[in-house]
């Protein structure tokens, strides 16, 4: 080290033993940084890195940018308790908590494919829409972006979120406990605009949506939603679609179920009456406790989760009297979330979370609450409502409604264990 590196490091070190005492002193007691503490000589501060005397990468050295190499563990997850041995037909868990804001980055987007993800080229991909239309139409790819746009911020959930918790915990973890959803900022455009274009006939009630991979998925949609809000979508975030994301189409039902999003689209085709296909029969429905069974749910309900603390993201670092913030996302496909209340106790008492940046309809909103860490043990919960009355039930709450034969549609409150050491664990609450 030369004469004028030991000199500035000299002339560093004695500022902040200089302000140490000042600045500790003038952290409120009150402040989430009161346990802070001055540290003249840590070597973090007192030491250039590498990274700053050296050249940096060149700006064109990842022609598509990537995160940085210290965020490695921000990733989607899978499971072979959600494989079914089969890793081409599976599904993916987003990291919700890691999210930060209500826009999932694309490569962290929850993924579920029926037959592994198609590589599309998007100049030989057409688009068919026959059936009751009174034109029927082959679209390319460039002819359907002709029409105008739209943008919207919306989540995509499976209605198999949280559904192997029904029963009791399967897993300590947050991500595959609540992964199967993301949210994005998704382009496109409404399906109702090419329909005024073809002209739909009076007579058609029913749309089917069928994709272009191995599976060829198809899904039956009313027509009253198609004429609502459904999208063609051919970009996310800004930029294309993801290919398992469906690129380069997708089709794209806000607030509905995510197996309804059918993806790498190459068909619409309506009807009079409904092309109920096999898996939709057999497979997405719930058995009621009277042994009737709902053929189809279709919207989802209104639901809530803290990420924040979480048996990823535990309090074990904090000390009694520290002020953490409970953070969390809640999100309706009936409507915009109104409130979210924290209950400490299981459920017998709530307070009020503040919601925090955008509120939107059919989209995740955050929610935030700052606490007065204690050190003792806590049993935490989020319960949501939205602006169409509806309010977040207990696990019994639910049950008594839709009964315990199915996964589907499980949007009962959540409780973190949060234990006198700060560990956090996935329990249920019954009464």
């Amino acid at each position: 080290m030369n004469t004028d590196s030991k000199l500035e490091q000299l002339s560093r070190r004695n500022f902040f033993k200089k302000t140490a005492q000042y600045s500790v002193g003038a952290i409120a007691a009150a402040s989430v940084l009161s346990p802070v503490t001055m540290r003249a000589d840590d070597p973090a501060i007192m030491e250039e890195k590498e990274w700053g005397t050296t050249l940096g990468d060149p700006v064109t050295k990842n022609k598509y940018g990537m995160p940085s190499v210290y965020e490695h563990n921000n990733t989607r997850r899978i499971t072979k308790l959600l494989s079914s041995g089969n890793w081409q037909a599976s599904i993916a868990m987003c990291p919700i908590h890691e999210q930060e804001g209500i826009i999932t980055p694309n490569g962290l987007f929850f993924s579920r494919s029926h037959g592994g993800t198609a590589q599309i080229d998007p100049n030989e991909h057409r688009l068919m829409i026959h059936g009751l239309v009174e034109k029927p139409i082959v679209l390319t790819m460039d002819e359907l972006k002709r029409y105008p746009s739209v943008t919207r911020i919306h989540f995509i959930e499976c209605p198999a979120n949280g559904g192997p918790e029904w029963r009791g915990p399967q897993f300590n973890s947050i991500q595959f406990a609540k992964g199967m959803m993301s949210c994005a900022q998704w382009t496109g455009v409404y399906v109702k605009t090419i329909l005024e274009d073809l002209g739909l006939k009076p007579e058609a009630l029913w749309m089917l949506a069928e994709g272009a991979d191995n599976s060829h998925m198809g899904r039956t949609i009313p027509v009253d939603k198609v004429l609502d809000d459904a999208m063609i979508v051919w970009a996310q975030n800004g930029e294309a679609l993801r290919p398992e994301q469906g690129y380069p189409i997708r089709i794209l039902l806000p607030g509905w179920e995510g197996n309804l999003c059918v993806k790498w689209l190459n068909r619409l085709e309506f009807s009079a009456e409904p092309f109920y296909a096999k898996e939709e029969t057999s497979k997405y429905t719930g058995l009621l406790p009277s042994g009737k069974a709902i053929q189809h749910f279709y919207p989802l309900e209104v639901n809530s989760i803290i990420t924040s603390p979480c048996p990823e993201k535990p309090w074990t670092d904090l000390k009694k009297g520290d002020l953490v913030e409970i953070r969390g996302l809640a999100w309706s496909g009936q409507g915009t979330i109104t409130g979210v209340d924290i209950s400490f106790d299981g459920g017998k008492n709530f307070v009020e979370a503040s919601l925090t940046g955008l509120v939107l309809p059919k989209s995740w909103t955050n929610f935030s609450y700052m606490y007065r860490y204690e050190g003792k043990p806590l049993l935490l919960q989020s319960r949501s409502r939205d602006d169409s009355g509806n309010v977040q039930p207990t696990i019994d709450q639910e049950t008594a409604v839709v009964g315990v034969e199915h996964v589907y549609h499980r949007n009962s409150i959540c409780t973190w264990e949060v234990t006198a050491k700060g560990e956090v664990n996935n329990v249920h609450i019954r009464s």
